[in-house]
């Protein structure tokens, strides 16, 4: 019996031992993960780079008086719609014209001089050169009414441009002259508004690159059409020009400045506005790929393909921009291959996978 029992015994530990070394090899074997992939296919992308600006009017021309004197009516209100030539203010002319009077008096005294001494040439009672004396100081005097009578036109300041009017800082009974601190008020034409920019060396570059590639001389005529993302966050319905590229970079700042301008024919856009102006960047015949199925490998970004028999390779992939969640790629990828969109950081070189299209 005690023979029985031992092989038995042996027996048992056999089988166990036989159903461990399965239990093992069957853990030592894990499945292929389940992955999702995509196939490429080339696109056409456009993306934006925005960039802040402040708008300016066509003209924003400062009223100044030529004249001293105390403001003695304003014809406009502020914010008033004005026209080219419309008188905007009268400055108190009284000492001018009295000084008007004197003068003109002065020039009838001279011309009164002048032709008494005329006769007397003719008899050469008297030298010429006291005639060509007498008929400079008539120019003379009539020189000086002709200056004061100017600075009295002076003192009906018209608008020199159509537009509308700023702030008024001096009312009615202030005085006024050409070296005071602010102006009497601004005039600013926005039937076109100029929006000002700057980017630095390398944004410029590749804007100047752009316009290469796209068989045009670099110039505003050959810029992009532009957006502008009014301070509300809506897209101002009229599209911009790149007018002006700055070519002279600010040496401490690093940057150039630009301008975009835009029709404003509703004037829905206000001189002094902020907001941001966004420039288009087209990439054709590309690939869009998302940022999280890209692996970093020793500084170099690398996808993995799909083979036929469901095993990964990786690739190196050549980035020429980016968004916030993609890459955009045109070399490395040919149309049509099958990247693993998923779960790429565990992966490795030659891993089989079961795969699920997109």
């Amino acid at each position: 019996m005690k023979k029985i029992s031992l092989v038995l015994t042996a027996v048992s530990l056999a089988l166990l031992t036989s159903c461990g070394s399965k239990n093992q090899q069957q853990v030592a074997a894990p499945q292929a993960p389940t992955l999702k992939v995509s196939t490429l296919e080339k696109q056409d992308i456009t993306l934006f780079n925005s960039y802040a600006t402040n708008i300016q009017g066509e003209q924003n021309v400062e009223i100044w008086p030529k004249v001293s004197g105390f403001v003695q009516k304003i014809y406009v209100e502020e914010g008033q719609q004005v026209k080219k030539g419309q008188l905007l203010f009268k400055l108190e002319t009284a000492s001018l014209s009295q000084d008007a009077e004197a003068a003109k008096a002065a020039v009838n005294v001279a011309q009164v001089e002048v032709n008494k001494l005329v006769p007397l040439v003719e008899k050469n009672i008297i030298s010429e050169i006291q005639l060509e004396t007498a008929k400079a100081q008539l120019k003379q005097a009539k020189s000086n009414y002709s200056s004061i009578a100017a600075n009295i036109g002076y003192s009906n300041i018209t608008s020199p441009v159509n537009g509308y009017i700023g702030e008024i800082p001096y009312k009615v009974g202030a005085l006024v002259s050409s070296t005071m601190g602010k102006p009497l008020t601004m005039v600013s034409d926005i039937n076109k508004i100029r929006a000002y920019f700057s980017m630095n060396e390398k944004e410029l570059l590749k804007l100047k690159m752009q316009m290469a590639d796209n068989g045009s001389a670099v110039s505003s005529e050959s810029s992009p059409e532009v957006e502008l993302v009014m301070i509300n966050g809506e897209t101002y319905p009229q599209k911009g020009k790149i007018a002006m590229i700055n070519n002279i970079i600010n040496s401490s700042t690093g940057s150039v400045t630009l301008r975009a301008d835009f029709d404003n024919p509703d004037h829905l856009l206000s001189s002094g506005s902020t907001g941001n102006i966004k420039i288009p960047s087209i990439y054709s015949n590309t690939f869009v790929i998302p940022q999280f199925a890209t692996i970093d490998l020793q500084g170099t970004k690398m996808v993995f393909i799909l083979n036929e028999d469901n095993t990964v390779t990786t690739v190196p992939i050549k980035i020429v921009a980016q968004t916030d969640t993609s890459f955009i790629i045109k070399e490395g990828l040919e149309n049509g291959t099958t990247i693993v969109s998923e779960g790429v950081s565990k992966l490795k070189d030659g891993q089989a996978i079961n795969p699920v299209k997109q």
